[in-house]
């Protein structure tokens, strides 16, 4: 899927924005605050129903107003046309269209833009809670596993409901529990082994990016842990009970799954620098990028934003020749430097398209200097 255009209307601090965009690379420029990743969330948004950034929609309306819209204008591979709308109203629920017809539920989109982000953001993946990284988990899966999507769903309503019992003053009977429980158990230990064969596949798809990019200077390595390997999650939600009650909360269950971040053995969190940790994260994400084209069998929009900061000079040029090969589609870029977008421009050469973004305003730049 393309995005040939997108109209932007008080979103964050773009106060009104139209773009025509490149099938293959579009670049933005210009300082910090600016309103870059701006662009490159209301893109994130048209796939994902929410800001990358600010899951609160009401606080990604442009301060002193009262809505938001966003509208993408996307191509598929046979030449058909979709249309994708967002309008946010202030103390009013979201409007999400495909082609003029309103979902009816949100997750029913989530998949349909197939969208990977690589942002400085990312680094609450190494720095960050267990949550972060199961979140990671999820948006790769749920972008082409709708089973997966729906049993997470219902795992995350069952546990707030056996949470709502653990928090209670009165005595609960064991049977009502037990309704949650076996609610959890079931959609959990399908969420469990969905998240097991995609590590699995995943791992040595992430290592040879990472390779690549390091140009075979480190090793790293990927861990998943849960509460329901080898194990009946049932028991173990009912093992746990008494405690949970004691704390008002479920210790144990996959919303406590880990997934282990190592550099050469160790907990990169400990160990990396700057460099290595971006580095990982990057290959973490274009690895993410290269599974879902094979799942799908199409090119995820790739949204790359000011990624080459704390890197050296032989990092960036090996990213940069991975993104110029054919297996990307569209890419979108920012950052402050103008010369590694030239750079990222003279190795791709064909079609691109360059913005410098000033004050939430985008202008097209045909040439270098102007």
């Amino acid at each position: 899927m393309t995005l040939n255009r997108i109209s932007i209307v008080n979103y964050k601090n773009l106060e009104q924005v139209e773009l025509s965009f490149s099938p293959k690379l579009n670049c933005f420029f210009g300082q910090n605050g600016m309103g870059k990743t701006n662009l490159l969330d209301a893109i994130y948004f048209l796939s994902f129903c929410k800001s990358a950034g600010n899951p609160i929609d009401s606080q990604n309306i442009r301060h002193e107003q009262d809505f938001f819209v966003i509208q993408g204008f996307y191509e598929g591979t046979d030449g058909t046309a979709e249309e994708v709308y967002c309008g946010m109203k202030r103390r009013q629920k979201k409007q999400f269209k495909r082609n003029k017809k309103e979902y009816t539920r949100l997750s029913d989109h989530i998949g349909f833009l197939p969208l990977v982000m690589v942002s400085p953001a990312d680094s609450s993946l190494i720095a960050e809670g267990s949550d972060e990284r199961r979140k990671f988990m999820d948006v790769v899966i749920s972008q082409y596993d709708k089973e997966y999507l729906d049993a997470l769903i219902r795992y995350n309503k069952a546990l707030m409901q056996r949470n709502v019992l653990l928090k209670s003053e009165r005595p609960v009977e064991n049977d009502l529990f037990l309704v949650w429980e076996e609610m959890m158990a079931q959609a959990g230990e399908l969420v469990f082994c969905k998240r097991d064969a995609f590590i699995r596949e995943f791992i040595p798809i992430f290592q040879s990016f990472y390779s690549f990019i390091s140009q075979d200077r480190e090793e790293v390595g990927l861990e998943y842990n849960s509460h329901a390997r080898g194990v009946s999650l049932l028991n173990v939600l009912q093992e746990s009970r008494e405690r949970d009650k004691i704390v008002g909360h479920s210790l144990r269950g996959i919303h406590k799954d880990e997934l282990e971040m190592s550099l050469g053995g160790f907990p990169i969190k400990r160990e990396g620098s700057q460099g290595q940790n971006k580095t990982y994260l990057v290959a973490l994400k274009l690895a993410q990028f290269d599974f879902l084209k094979r799942k799908g069998g199409k090119a995820p929009i790739l949204l790359l934003d000011d990624i080459f900061d704390k890197l050296d000079a032989s990092r960036v040029e090996q990213i940069i020749k991975l993104v110029a090969g054919d297996n990307f589609g569209q890419i979108f870029v920012t950052d402050t430097n103008r010369e590694h977008l030239d750079d990222i421009l003279h190795k791709i050469g064909g079609d691109y398209k360059m913005f410098q973004v000033e004050r939430g305003v985008a202008t097209q730049k045909k040439e270098k200097g102007l």
